[in-house]
């Protein structure tokens, strides 16, 4: 297969055919809110994150910089953590859920931002969420079910494309078809064996079954709502199936080919909630002047070359979340363009990864129709709750709710 260069992919993206959002949709309005979570789990070095100033007149730093041309498309926040939220480099399983103490022999996660907003958008798109990830050598995902089960993330672009735009042929759709109805037949054999075993159990254990009776029922809905897709055609775009990047050193253009593919899944409407873990943990990026792995990079202990190899990396994460933010701004719809309908909320669940610190986290937040290009600095030791900002994201995405996790309020934008 032909690969596929990544302006060339940017360029051609402007001949998406507009015609499957307007059909998913079933309104030629205003486009629906999107929003996208994007996790590093390896924190951000503060000195070259977090600006001097507050307000509109704050002083961007060096990370801040290769972000310049969308100044006034997002706003960077200080002071904002999940209270509870400790466990060091185990937080990142609260990062989207804020559920508290993570590192405890008895920790029970909970529903995370981007399920709670997929639950609410359910069959109206193909996917209710994509939950994906970027680089090898860890498997960690921020995404968790309401019973706080983690979601497996989608590592493949090219696997990712098949799954949003090939068609595949009747026979196979019919296929497809049977093998949801046969999880359809096991989930009618699980509820009843729930039946018959909830008798004459006690009090802690009924409760217990419920919840699992709960990820049955939700199981049940999703393979519904897949079925319901099944029959109706992918949407068509102008691109070919892209080529995955093998080569695992290859971060930055690996991040920058999941950035392509997930803003396709959003202009054709095949979902409105995504989430990505950048986890490249166990990899020495090929980026001139990096020698080293991420993770050891970050247990920098302030040596300033090692420093120096560290920032070359994350100005690489940068660079592609300037890329990603390109081709929304670029990418015209009703009114605007896409990134004035999408939310983007980059962020991490370590400020200080050398520290290990999860207090004060770098958090930025870009398009979604706001108010932007200002520095937003609340307490740096008694932080405001994060999910002050989840909130804020929801309601801004028309859900009628005012409090998720740890939230007492929401962000002013």
């Amino acid at each position: 297969m032909k690969t596929i260069e990544r302006r060339s992919f940017l360029r051609a993206a402007g001949t998406l055919l507009a015609l499957p959002l307007l059909e998913s949709t079933g309104a030629a309005g205003a486009p629906p809110r999107r929003m996208v979570f994007i996790m590093t789990n390896m924190g951000v070095m503060p000195r070259y994150f977090f600006p001097t100033g507050t307000g509109r007149e704050y002083e961007p730093t060096p990370y801040l910089e290769l972000l310049q041309r969308h100044r006034e498309r997002f706003t960077v926040f200080s002071g904002l953590s999940h209270p509870g939220v400790d466990g060091q480099h185990l937080s990142e399983k609260s990062f989207l859920s804020g559920a508290p103490h993570p590192a405890a022999s008895q920790f029970q996660n909970t529903l995370s931002v981007d399920q709670w907003a997929a639950e609410q958008i359910g069959a109206q798109t193909r996917f209710a969420s994509l939950v994906l990830r970027v680089g090898k050598g860890h498997e960690g995902t921020p995404s968790t079910t309401r019973d706080g089960v983690p979601i497996p993330p989608e590592a493949s672009p090219a696997a990712l494309y098949r799954k949003l735009f090939v068609q595949g042929t009747a026979t196979e759709v019919e296929r497809n078809i049977g093998e949801l109805r046969k999880g359809g037949s096991i989930l009618d054999f699980v509820r009843d064996e729930m039946k018959r075993l909830e008798k004459g159990l006690p009090a802690r254990d009924r409760e217990r079954l419920e919840q699992y009776s709960t990820s049955v029922r939700e199981l049940e809905t999703r393979l519904q709502h897949a079925e319901a897709w099944e029959r109706k055609p992918k949407p068509a775009v102008a691109l070919p199936e892209p080529r995955d990047v093998p080569d695992e050193a290859e971060v930055e253009a690996q991040t920058n080919l999941m950035y392509d593919t997930l803003r396709l899944a959003l202009e054709t409407d095949s979902t409105r909630v995504v989430s990505v873990y950048l986890g490249p943990l166990l990899v020495t990026p090929r980026i001139p002047g990096v020698r080293n792995q991420t993770h050891a990079l970050t247990h920098h202990g302030n040596d300033e070359a090692k420093m120096a190899e560290l920032r070359k990396i994350e100005e690489a994460q940068f660079r592609s979340l300037a890329g990603l933010l390109d081709g929304l701004a670029a990418t015209p719809e009703p009114g605007g363009s896409l990134l004035d309908r999408t939310m983007v909320l980059y962020g991490s669940n370590l400020s200080n990864a050398n520290a290990h610190d999860t207090k004060n986290l770098p958090i930025l937040l870009a398009g979604g129709g706001f108010v932007h290009g200002r520095h937003l600095a609340f307490d740096r030791q008694r932080n405001k709750p994060l999910a002050n900002l989840f909130v804020t994201m929801l309601q801004q995405a028309g859900f009628g709710m005012d409090q998720f996790s740890s939230s007492n309020g929401t962000i002013t934008l």
